[in-house]
């Protein structure tokens, strides 16, 4: 049975790599995003991936897209930010409150296969309001992780740095896919929180008496 993606976010920039990636290695793609034309680009000589045209604040859209779909195999959502200077509402709603809408209405699908995997990207980008946008979305993925630990369905979410590779990103959240527990990807930097705290913690060495 061929696998199934959804890709929100697959106009531009690392959402349009994700999905190109996913079609090449043979899945069945469904690439969406507000820019038709992007979308074109995308799916040019892919006839495996499918385009339209997706508000991810929309409900109706998001309803609309998983009636079409059907319970999917992997949900990659990877927002871009829509102007140089976006207002703290208009990020929160693209990079948070959208993409958990999106989130909370694929993942019964994936519960009822008892498999899946849910991918959230969010750059983190400079300002305040992109920093708030990531931690919020990066808090949402943890927390569901260990909601529905146990049940099959992986999550991972990545808050790049500007200026890392797109297929940098990618390449470190499919190598995290092989690693049971890992939630937070951070490609570039440092372990978040999450992922050093499900290490074990190494024993104290004693230490040298005083001489």
């Amino acid at each position: 049975m061929r696998r199934t993606a959804l890709v929100a976010g697959a106009a531009r920039g690392i959402g349009a790599l994700a999905a190109r990636r996913l079609a090449a290695a043979a899945w069945d793609v469904v690439a969406v995003d507000t820019d038709e034309v992007g979308l074109a680009a995308t799916a040019l000589r892919s006839s495996n991936t499918h385009v339209r045209a997706f508000d991810i604040t929309d409900p109706k859209d998001v309803a609309g897209v998983l009636g079409v779909t059907g319970a999917v195999h992997r949900l990659v959502i990877a927002p871009p930010l829509t102007a140089p200077e976006p207002s703290l509402d208009e990020v929160m709603r693209h990079a948070f409150l959208g993409p958990a809408g999106l989130v909370h209405a694929a993942l019964p699908g994936m519960l009822e296969r008892g498999a899946g995997e849910v991918i959230v990207i969010s750059p983190s980008g400079a300002s305040p309001a992109t920093a708030a946008a990531a931690a919020a979305a990066r808090a949402f993925v943890e927390a569901l992780a260990a909601e529905q630990r146990g049940r099959g369905v992986a999550f991972r979410c990545a808050s790049p740095h500007a200026g890392v590779p797109d297929r940098l990103v990618l390449d470190e959240i499919d190598r995290s896919l092989a690693r049971p527990g890992e939630v937070y990807v951070a490609p570039g930097g440092a372990p978040g929180p999450l992922r050093l705290a499900l290490r074990r913690p190494r024993r104290a060495r004693a230490s040298a008496p005083p001489r």
